[in-house]
């Protein structure tokens, strides 16, 4: 199925191309400036400190859904190896093969192309098996720092969790922002707590992937219009599947990824996060989650820490 005029009339609303030069790379982390940086520091109180990781695991969270995309495979190359001769100091020492979008991670700007063309119209054969990204490989992103808020959309509905066909809306965002007691602003980084995550916390993998809440199609938008550098939730697709519109897959990633050069996070586990800001009222915090280097990545591991 072609993307329908409504894809492209969106696309063209939040496209991002150019916006801070021909040759940028890493789209609306650009928004993330010294200043909003000091403003971030600015609103940890009490110094608590939230892990939004799940576990790397082999039991993890993809079920071959996905090809390729394998949950860590930890195997140990040594273990208590005095190396430099018997009664030396021992070490031990593992390696582990993995999806780079395995567990909570950040999808780069490369992961997805529409059209041919990647964010700022890079061709999407630019992504190659043995070159990877050759453009907005994940490394670029650098140190993802920023004031996060959350928006608790299960909770402002008064429910633990999003039913699997809810897609949230741009009037879903304003209630929870509301809730939030404060106002999304420019280069804030969002988490959208569905509940979602609780299916997989509690044992149940395939109730987790599907079918899921998520983001609607209208909600780019609204991203865009606040000057967001970045978005994650807690559900294995970002957004919501089966589709809104039939057939028509990935919309959200396409409008995200490619037009508007903002990276997404999948995977993220907001349970004790959304607890936390409820006790304390407020959703605003520093947020650290800088994705794991890896060069031409089209996306990486992280392991965020909200501070409040």
């Amino acid at each position: 199925m072609a993307l329908p005029p409504e894809f492209h009339e969106i696309a063209e609303r939040v496209n991002n191309w150019g916006r801070w030069g021909a040759d940028d790379e890493i789209g609306t982390l650009n928004l993330i400036t010294d200043d909003v940086v000091r403003r971030a520091v600015a609103t940890v109180t009490s110094g608590r400190r939230i892990p939004l990781a799940l576990p790397l695991q082999q039991d993890g969270v993809q079920t071959g859904l996905i090809p390729g995309r394998v949950n860590p495979l930890h195997t140990m190359t040594s273990v208590n190896a005095e190396l430099f001769g018997p009664g030396t100091v021992a070490t031990s020492d593992d390696v582990v093969t993995m999806g780079l979008q395995a567990a909570t991670h950040w999808d780069g700007l490369a992961h997805v192309s529409h059209g041919g063309r990647l964010y700022n119209g890079r061709p999407a054969d630019s992504v190659t098996a043995h070159g990877r990204a050759a453009f907005s490989g994940i490394e670029k992103a650098g140190a993802v720092l920023s004031r996060g808020v959350l928006l608790d959309v299960a909770r402002t509905k008064g429910v633990e969790r999003l039913d699997g066909g809810h897609a949230i809306t741009p009037e879903d965002l304003d209630a929870a922002e509301e809730l939030a007691g404060t106002t999304v602003g420019e280069g804030d980084i969002v988490l959208v707590r569905t509940g979602q995550v609780q299916h997989y916390l509690q044992g149940n993998k395939e109730a987790y992937g599907f079918p899921s809440p998520g983001l609607s199609v209208r909600t780019p938008e609204w991203f865009h219009a606040r000057n967001v550098a970045a978005v994650a939730n807690d559900t294995l697709t970002f957004e919501i599947v089966p589709p809104e519109i039939e057939n028509l897959w990935l919309p959200v990633h396409a409008l995200h990824l490619v037009e508007m050069g903002m990276p997404q996070g999948q995977n993220w586990n907001l349970e004790e996060l959304s607890v936390a800001c409820a006790d304390e009222r407020r959703h605003i915090f520093l947020l650290s989650a800088a994705p794991e280097p890896f060069v031409g990545g089209t996306g990486a591991p992280v392991a965020p820490v909200a501070v409040l």
